[in-house]
């Protein structure tokens, strides 16, 4: 074979075998879904402002084996003052894949997992509760992280997504409408 093609080859292997293994967090998907609403459903008013305003059930597909965490921060874009937040919760053991329903308003819940300070100036879940006319966009999105952040209770969306930056290894997100 030609030095040159051979050459050629392995260069264009090696680009090939770069950019399979260099890939970002973006390109391993978490599975994000809920027993009570498929993405793009209406989230039950039970879950919301207008019901019980508990925390709906969740669940995602394991991360990557270096998974040591999870965090799950849920947000609504189509807020009139800009992205609001509804909850912000992080520290979750590598082990735990699901949410039940009505997860407790606790700084730390038995497992370690810490809750942050979410729009409503509170620790824990708020509901969705728009303001009357056109449905909002409610994003659960789930991170899987490479460790156990430094971060204590009450953070918010933003400095969790600071002590997360560069610790992602997969994301997935469910989202839900709900309007009035």
């Amino acid at each position: 074979m030609d030095r040159k093609l051979l050459e050629a080859a392995a260069a264009l292997l090696f680009m090939v075998m770069l950019v399979r293994f260099s890939g970002t967090a973006q390109e391993v998907k978490l599975d994000v879904r809920s027993p009570v609403f498929a993405s793009g459903d209406r989230i039950p008013a039970k879950y919301t402002c207008d019901g019980e305003d508990v925390s709906p059930p969740i669940e995602w597909s394991r991360g990557p084996t270096a998974t040591e965490s999870y965090a799950l921060i849920m947000d609504d874009p189509d807020a009139p003052g800009g992205v609001f937040t509804h909850w912000v919760i992080y520290n979750i053991p590598y082990n735990v894949t699901r949410f039940e329903q009505y997860v407790t308003a606790l700084d730390r819940l038995d497992d370690g997992t810490t809750q942050g300070k979410n729009h409503f100036g509170r620790i824990g879940y708020g509901g969705p509760c728009p303001p009357p006319g056109k449905p909002h966009h409610y994003r659960f999105n789930v991170y899987a992280l490479d460790n156990r952040l430094s971060l204590g209770p009450g953070a918010t969306k933003e400095g969790l997504l600071k002590a997360m930056d560069g610790h992602v290894l997969a994301q997935g997100v469910l989202m839900g409408i709900y309007g009035r």
